[in-house]
């Protein structure tokens, strides 16, 4: 580790330190000292970075080719929906799940996590923070990806927008949890580009993002449905389409918050504020 790198990390938790010692009893001040002091160690991370950003936005037209053999007219689809909802699949995997994992391996390895908790910061807090800079950009790059696709793709505007926000709150929380719950049995900071593999590959493949869930025989669907963030791509989907009865809205959600609630018990079950050496 360089000289430079450790200073911005000393820095970053006197940041925190500081907003408690003046007067920043409230959660929200100290949230705020701790997310912009990841904000800026994030930054220093020049791959993580350009992964968030940019994978998202490119990755979706690599599938392109994949979703033209589809008879996406059948299923009630257009090809605009499909590749809005894989670029906002992409956007949970890697603007917050893999970037998380990475900075809560990162920040654990390197002590950062240990000094935080001897200050007034709660474990939540302390997570929370150190994810708020993930899901700030993840959700500014849902909104530019909305906008973008509905203008290029000639998406027009959504047939139920109610469903869109909701999807995306479940998408990024869920991702945010699994995040910190995969760094929980992940060693270092070079593995954890094999632990994370797992739920990649099973939500690109099962959950909708590469393609829909819709051309799949229907009882491969229904446990597809079950993944973690299914949900959350089927209230996005259906929220541009109109093809999500109430009855599923409420079921996408209430399996979206059994996820989010089975991960944040896990986390606090097993996650490890000391180095795994």
């Amino acid at each position: 580790m360089s000289g430079a790198e450790v200073g911005t990390r000393s820095r970053a938790v006197r940041g925190v330190r500081v907003a408690e010692r003046g007067g920043g009893t409230s959660a929200g001040r100290r949230l705020w000292a701790l997310g912009r002091a990841e904000l800026t160690l994030l930054g220093r991370n020049r791959g993580v970075v350009l992964t968030a950003l940019a994978v998202p936005l490119l990755l979706p037209f690599s599938v392109r080719p994949a979703v033209d053999q589809l008879d996406l007219k059948k299923q009630g689809l257009t090809l605009g929906s499909t590749l809005l909802t894989a670029a906002i699949g992409f956007s949970f995997l890697f603007a917050v799940y893999t970037s998380l994992v990475n900075a809560y391996v990162a920040r654990r390895e390197e002590l950062v996590l240990k000094r935080l908790r001897t200050g007034e910061l709660s474990d939540a807090e302390i997570l929370t923070g150190t994810a708020l800079p993930a899901l700030v950009i993840g959700l500014a790059q849902a909104l530019v990806l909305c906008v973008g696709c509905a203008v290029l793709l000639h998406l027009g505007a959504p047939r139920a927008p109610y469903l869109i926000l909701p999807g995306l709150v479940a998408g990024y929380l869920v991702s945010a949890a699994l995040a910190a719950l995969t760094a929980s049995f992940t060693r270092t900071v070079e593995s954890a580009q094999v632990t994370a593999l797992p739920l990649m590959f099973l939500s690109m493949l099962g959950s909708g993002i590469t393609f829909p869930t819709e051309v799949l025989p229907d009882k491969l669907a229904r446990v597809c449905e079950l993944l973690p963030l299914s949900p959350a791509i089927r209230l996005v989907r259906g929220g541009w389409t109109g093809h999500l009865s109430g009855y599923e809205a409420l079921g996408a959600l209430a399996t979206a918050l059994a996820w989010t609630i089975l991960a944040v018990f896990a986390v606090r079950r097993w996650f490890r504020w000391e180095p795994r050496r």
